[in-house]
């Protein structure tokens, strides 16, 4: 006698198969689409569990269930795979389609096909998503992508690349991470891992950061980076290297324990410890605080200052300095004190360097002195050649107008 409910249920179960087989795709975003609310897992459970019921009943016993059975029970494909969540006010927070998915019970959903979708902040798109394939789990709160990641912004044309992608919106926090690198047409950047705020189009590099930029010409290297798009400008607190770049050369490095690079001034700051390494003339700039405007190239210091010249052998120190490196010129105020390769040295309240001239004019309770034959002359200014010891010093400290020149013997030459 024939069962009227295993009947029923065999004619239910073959339209289900003749649906699945004609509308497999469409069949699967349809209802995807209508139960957006519902757990996607408990579905897509629901929906093996209609499918498999299809067989016929009397084909395969419980007993002669195989641990290859059991093993297809839990790894299914599904085709037109959607997966969506919204927020508590109804906006989405991410979207992603897939043309093939490999459903396990383990990872929900994994191994999916040319996924892609949208990421949403505000109800607004911050990132569209996409790959060539790429494991995907949701749990509600935050979706994971692991693969070939490329994720865009739409509103800067940010482009983030990278294995890894995880996005919890509840942080406005987007991480990408595993061989990352970014793109745009200010800046290009090589990371360990980028976190990215969106409401404040933010991003963060940490990791053996290495961000180059086309205008100017910089590579910069360190372990931490900043960079806030908006406002254009580059943040680093940690140890940083900036070299800059003409014709595919290196003509100057920065170097500092932080450093602060405005892309659109073209202005680095350079501070605590900031130095400046300059090749032509080959010259250091050492100052806790210091500006470097690239594309004019000037350097400024607010701090006490330090300038070498190493061809020269000649220091000078003071309070505040700036340096026209075109003109190779220096400009020292404050407590400037120069000192040549034989201790003698030249104090003053203000002194202009020449560089290609090599000619210090100072000025201002000026001091000058030197060890061999031991001189010492006080005067208003001083003009002359440090290194050949040859300086004019004018004016008393009585009053008077006094001039002395100061030549070296010959012996010593």
């Amino acid at each position: 006698m024939q069962n009227p409910q295993g009947g029923n249920q065999r004619r239910e179960c073959s339209q289900l198969q003749r649906g699945s087989k004609s509308h497999s795709p469409r069949f699967y975003s349809y209802i995807l689409q209508m139960l957006r609310n519902f757990s996607y897992v408990s579905l897509i459970l629901l929906l093996l569990l209609g499918l498999y019921s299809c067989g016929n009943p009397s084909s395969v016993k419980p007993e002669q269930e195989s641990s290859a059975n059991q093993n297809t029970d839990s790894k299914l494909t599904f085709f037109g795979v959607a997966l969506e969540q919204f927020d508590e006010e109804g906006r989405p927070i991410w979207k992603v389609q897939a043309q093939q998915a490999k459903y396990t019970k383990e990872t929900e959903i994994g191994e999916a096909q040319n996924p892609q979708g949208e990421l949403y902040q505000d109800g607004q798109i911050v990132y569209t998503i996409k790959a060539e394939t790429a494991d995907i789990k949701q749990d509600g709160k935050q979706l994971l992508l692991k693969g070939k990641i490329l994720a865009i912004d739409p509103r800067n044309g940010v482009v983030l690349q990278g294995n890894e992608l995880e996005w919890r919106p509840e942080e406005d926090l987007l991480i990408v991470r595993n061989q990352f690198n970014g793109n745009h047409k200010q800046l290009k950047a090589t990371a360990q891992e980028a976190r990215v705020k969106t409401r404040e189009q933010r991003i963060e590099f940490s990791g053996k950061v290495v961000a180059i930029s086309g205008d100017p010409q910089l590579q910069m290297r360190t372990e931490q980076l900043v960079w806030l798009l908006k406002e254009e400008k580059l943040i680093g607190d940690r140890p940083i290297e900036i070299d800059r770049y003409q014709d595919n050369k290196i003509t100057d490095r920065g170097r500092g324990n932080g450093a602060e690079v405005n892309l659109k001034t073209k202005v680095a700051t350079l501070k605590p410890q900031g130095q400046l390494q300059l090749l032509n003339p080959p010259m250091q700039i050492i100052s806790n605080s210091m500006t470097w405007n690239i594309n004019q190239e000037i350097v400024r210091t607010n701090a006490p200052v330090r300038v070498v010249h190493q061809a020269e052998n000649v220091t000078v120190t003071g309070n505040k300095a700036e340096m026209k490196i075109p003109e190779k010129t220096v400009y020292l105020t404050g407590n400037v004190n120069a000192v040549g390769k034989k201790s003698q040295s030249l104090k003053s309240n203000q002194l202009t360097w020449y560089l290609e001239k090599k000619l210090l004019e100072a000025q201002g309770n000026v001091v000058y002195r030197q060890v061999e034959p031991p001189l010492n002359f006080q005067g208003t200014t001083a003009v002359g050649n440090l290194e050949t010891e040859n300086i004019v010093v004018k004016g008393g400290g009585s009053g008077n107008r006094v001039i002395t020149e100061i030549i070296p013997q010959t012996g010593d030459w």
